[in-house]
């Protein structure tokens, strides 16, 4: 991913971060030369060997098979994003996109069945332990969890790479800017609102 430098992100925290917020990514592997990828959702995961992101995927998607002869994978993710008219700013110039996006490369490898079921539950608990009526993984049958398991296959990305960036107008004059972040709010767009509330976090005015 091209970044120049002044949108590049190096904090990591920044970019767990974003990647908690933003956890469903798409995973790019190549098989036969060609670029195949699928869209997953994904946990960040600290080990004592490295940073991991783990996820799943159907039993009948080919993807995981390219794990055993692919040395890297990549898995994307987006933020907001947003298109910018150069009508907001002070001088004649042309339009632009803003958005926040990140990159990880690393080496694929496939999870045990008890470290799938493990990841699974982790899932279920981040996104169900508030709710109501919470489906967490020790209130599901085991009749139906040893169904399901059947078909899918877990695996984990240990990180070698990030490439993050953040493209928020930060080369804009500071009236450009806070009009930038004025007309995102009154567009109709909800990603246009978003991309405003991001930007407004980003520099204080």
């Amino acid at each position: 991913m091209y970044i120049p430098k002044q949108f590049k992100v190096t904090d990591f925290d920044e970019v767990r971060e974003f990647l908690q917020q933003h956890a469903f990514g798409t995973l790019v592997t190549t098989r036969k030369g060609r670029p195949i990828a699928t869209h997953l959702p994904f946990q960040f995961a600290k080990e004592q060997e490295g940073d991991y992101l783990t996820g799943h995927m159907a039993y009948g998607n080919p993807q995981w098979r390219t794990f055993e002869t692919t040395e890297e994978v990549l898995a994307m993710f987006q933020g907001p994003h947003a298109y910018i008219s150069s009508s907001w700013y002070e001088q004649e110039n042309v339009p632009t996109w803003n958005y926040q996006s990140v990159h990880v490369y690393g080496t694929p490898q496939l999870l045990s069945g008890q470290e799938l079921q493990q990841d699974l539950a982790a899932l279920l608990d981040q996104y169900e332990k508030h709710r109501k009526h919470a489906v967490l993984w020790e209130t599901l049958s085991p009749e139906l969890l040893e169904k399901e398991l059947k078909g899918i296959v877990g695996f984990k990305i240990r990180i070698t790479e990030i490439l993050a960036a953040n493209k928020l107008s930060q080369n804009r004059s500071e009236a450009d800017y806070r009009n930038i972040v004025q007309n995102l709010q009154a567009e109709e767009s909800a990603a246009s609102v978003e991309m405003a509330h991001v930007m407004k976090k980003k520099r204080v005015y």
